[in-house]
C-alpha cells in the first residue's frame, strides 16, 4: 500500500529583501517604479518524484542546504508544494523543531496540552496521554513551572516526551534525536526504536551514514533540491560517500 506519493512536485518561496526602498530609488525611478525588487523567489525542491510505501524505510542525505529538511516539511504538510501533486494516506508524525514554539508563560502541564492539540490529540486523548508524558520527561515539580524557566535541556525533555507519544502511520524524524542526560538519552533512543518499529512506514534525515545503513532499506540523495539519486541504502549512501571525498580533496588542493 502506498503511503506518501510524490509527482513532479516542486516548491517555492518568494524572500522579501531586507533594507527599506532608499529615497534616491523614488527620485531617480519614479514614485511608483523602483530600481529593485522587493522580493526575489527562491527554487527550493524540483522535479520530486517519490513513493513510499508500508514497511518502507526511507533515509534522506545531502549537503547542507541540499532541501533535506524542506522535503520532510513538505511530506508533513508544512508546506504545501507550488507545483506537483502530493498524496498521503495515513496519520503522520512528524518529529522536527521539537523544542521550538512553548507557551514560555505557560506551565509544563498546560504545555503537554497545546502541543498535544497541535500533534492532532483531542482533549480527551492528550488526558489519557498526559500522566505518562510527565512520567517520561521526569521533571516532576519542575511541570508546575512557567517554561520559561526551564534550562534548554530541560525543554528538549519535555518535548521529546510530547512528541513521541503519538503512534503515527508515518513516522517522519529530522535528524536522530538526543535528550538531557546519559540516561535519559538512553530512554530516548529505546522509544525511538519503538516508534521506528511500530510505525508503517519511517522517513528519516541524518548525516550519520552508519546509522542510516543499518536503519533504512532505500536511501534518497537530495543535491541543490532535485533527487541525485534513489535506491537501495547501501548504494546511495557509498555514491554520496565517494563524492563527498572527491569534494573534501578538491578543497584540501
Amino acid at each position: 500500500m502506498t503511503l506518501i506519493k510524490l509527482e513532479d512536485v516542486g516548491l517555492k518561496f518568494r524572500v522579501r529583501r531586507a533594507g527599506k526602498a532608499q529615497l534616491k530609488d523614488f527620485l531617480l525611478h519614479g514614485l511608483f517604479r523602483r530600481s529593485k525588487q522587493t522580493s526575489f523567489e527562491v527554487q527550493a525542491l524540483e522535479h520530486i518524484d517519490l513513493e513510499v510505501g508500508e514497511g518502507d524505510r526511507l533515509g534522506i542525505i545531502g549537503h547542507n542546504g541540499a532541501g533535506k529538511s524542506t522535503l520532510l516539511k513538505l511530506l508533513a504538510g508544512v508546506y504545501p508544494p507550488t507545483s506537483g501533486r502530493r498524496k498521503v494516506v495515513g496519520q503522520i508524525g512528524a518529529l522536527f523543531d521539537i523544542a521550538l514554539g512553548f507557551e514560555v508563560d505557560a506551565n509544563g502541564w498546560e504545555n503537554i496540552m497545546y502541543r498535544g492539540y497541535l500533534q492532532g490529540e483531542t482533549p480527551r486523548s492528550i488526558r489519557e496521554k498526559i500522566a505518562s508524558i510527565a512520567e517520561f520527561s521526569e521533571l516532576g515539580n519542575f511541570l508546575n513551572m512557567p517554561v520559561r524557566y526551564y534550562s534548554s535541556g530541560m525543554k528538549v525533555r519535555l518535548a521529546f516526551s510530547i512528541a513521541t507519544s503519538i503512534a503515527p502511520d508515518i513516522l517522519i524524524v529530522d535528524e536522530i534525536l538526543s535528550a538531557g542526560d546519559m540516561a535519559f538519552q538512553k530512554k530516548a533512543r529505546e522509544r525511538m526504536k519503538t516508534l521506528m518499529s511500530s510505525a508503517l512506514a519511517v522517513v528519516v534525515v541524518s548525516h550519520d551514514m552508519k546509522s542510516l545503513a543499518l536503519m533504512c532499506d532505500r536511501v534518497l540523495w537530495l543535491d541543490h533540491g532535485k533527487t541525485r539519486m534513489i535506491g537501495p541504502a547501501e548504494e546511495v549512501i557509498e555514491a554520496y560517500t565517494k563524492q563527498s571525498d572527491k569534494g573534501e580533496k578538491r578543497q584540501a588542493a
